[in-house]
């Protein structure tokens, strides 16, 4: 069915064969992209992991009104909870890999600026970042996850570091494989609450910064004999992460 994120705030107070309003560009996707009419099955979303089914009982030019049914945990995410620490990339690099790493079940993104970093943010900062939350938006709801990965606005590399020590696994991505260990040797049998991974721009980390972040206690991890583009890193690893826990 159809899925639509709403503010946590939609939800208060109701239960089972309450009403609940969509309003906003959703209700022209609505009516017009799927063509939908009253009687029609929608899920609904509030961004935090719950969510529930509906079903359309009326539909006007500004608001779509929708029965509900009892809430229920959402079983698309992933048993850990994963920021990825993204130096920033080029051109639409940057769109597909907050796509992608939405739809193989990333929590949060925050892209790094980091020594070798080509792109540079400039004075349209909040434009991207909105437009890279829109992004991340519609392939949550493309893929069916039952929450809103956010897109958090460009940190520095020591930042990121310094943010990353505090979750239970922090895995830096780097290609120099005689001072890495393997993705699997660094995975715990029993997933951990929270894991931080770091990959980087074009051309990769500079030796100062994997220095730093082993100095950090974050763990140097290597991705294979194969040196991958930055907008493949990410991908292959938490596909790698989702077949060892799910």
């Amino acid at each position: 069915m159809p899925r639509f994120f709403l503010p946590p705030a939609a939800f208060e107070g109701v239960s089972a064969g309450d009403l609940v309003t969509i309003i906003g560009d959703d209700v022209r996707h609505i009516s017009l992209s799927l063509r939908m009419r009253v009687g029609d099955g929608v899920t609904l979303c509030d961004g935090a992991g719950v969510e529930y089914d509906g079903t359309l009982v009326s539909l006007a030019p500004t608001a779509v009104e929708v029965e509900i049914s009892a809430p229920r945990k959402s079983t698309r995410e992933m048993p850990v909870k994963i920021t990825l620490y993204q130096g920033l990339a080029k051109g639409d690099k940057m769109d597909t890999i907050i796509q992608k790493a939405v739809e193989l079940g990333v929590s949060r993104i925050v892209p790094v600026t980091t020594a070798r970093c080509i792109m540079k943010m400039g004075d349209n900062a909040d434009k991207k970042i909105a437009r890279w939350q829109k992004i991340a938006n519609e392939a949550a709801g493309q893929c069916g996850r039952g929450i809103l990965p956010e897109v958090a606005p460009p940190i520095s590399f020591k930042e990121a570091v310094a943010a990353a020590k505090s979750d239970d696994l922090s895995l830096f991505c780097y290609e120099e494989l005689g001072k890495t260990q393997s993705l699997s040797a660094l995975l715990p049998e029993s997933a951990p609450a929270t894991l931080s991974l770091f990959v980087g721009p074009e051309g990769g980390f500079d030796p100062r910064e994997a220095d730093a972040a082993v100095e950090a206690g974050i763990k140097l991890c290597g991705l294979g004999p194969r040196i991958l583009r930055t907008e493949t890193a990410s991908g292959y690893v938490l596909a790698a992460i989702s077949f060892f826990y799910e």
